[in-house]
């Protein structure tokens, strides 16, 4: 299956979206953390989109657009994929129907105070790239990952400040995406508060 996952920061998009690539056998494809690791490498794709992240921005329609085609291309992708944070403007997915064809595209939404609560408590390895949540996926030992005992930190975009205009970003650019995947039929709205597992049991129903 060919998906795409929208929602506003918070609302479980990765986590989700991780769940159902491993369920389809697809990879998940973020442009979230490949721009993170383009940051943390120095790489001139990273140079460019390091000021917009931090200060709660989207990157330029151009950058990502040209790195969503790049990884479409990779033979993992040739049966099927998860788009996690892309595409996130009208403009992306107008350049990414050129690409490909979708399946569905799934809404995750939430209310905003949710949305904060849940971002600001976010952990990240910045080893492996597990996440986890101080309240709701706490790692076994505090602040150590399990996977490989990294030291956890929080991402400079998990801070509240930057959440509040982050969502502010998403309502006012990305919320539009909703209309204009509904107007083609492409639309599953799934309400993302409860149990990692609840949520994805909605999306697994709402993909039949």
């Amino acid at each position: 299956m060919r998906l795409v996952f929208l929602g506003p920061p918070g609302a479980g998009k990765g986590t989700q979206a991780a769940k159902v690539a491993n369920h389809l056998g697809v990879p998940r494809i973020s442009t979230g953390d490949i721009l993170r690791r383009h940051v943390a490498d120095g790489t001139e794709l990273g140079r460019k989109a390091k000021g917009h992240m931090e200060a709660g921005g989207l990157v330029p329609d151009d950058l990502v657009i040209e790195m969503t085609r790049l990884r479409l291309r990779q033979p993992d992708a040739k049966g099927g994929f998860i788009l996690d944070g892309f595409p996130r403007t009208i403009a992306q997915a107008e350049a990414l129907a050129k690409l490909t064809p979708l399946d569905a595209v799934v809404n995750l939404f939430l209310e905003p105070e949710e949305l904060i609560k849940r971002s600001t408590g976010r952990r990240v390895c910045p080893s492996c790239e597990a996440v986890y949540h101080i309240a709701s996926n706490p790692p076994k030992k505090g602040g150590v990952c399990d996977r490989c005992q990294s030291a956890l930190t929080t991402r400079p975009d998990d801070r509240e400040p930057v959440i509040r205009k982050r969502i502010e970003t998403y309502e006012r650019q990305t919320a539009p995406l909703i209309k204009y995947y509904r107007d083609r039929g492409l639309l599953r709205e799934v309400y993302a508060s409860g149990l990692i597992e609840e949520i994805f049991l909605r999306v697994r129903e709402v993909l039949k």
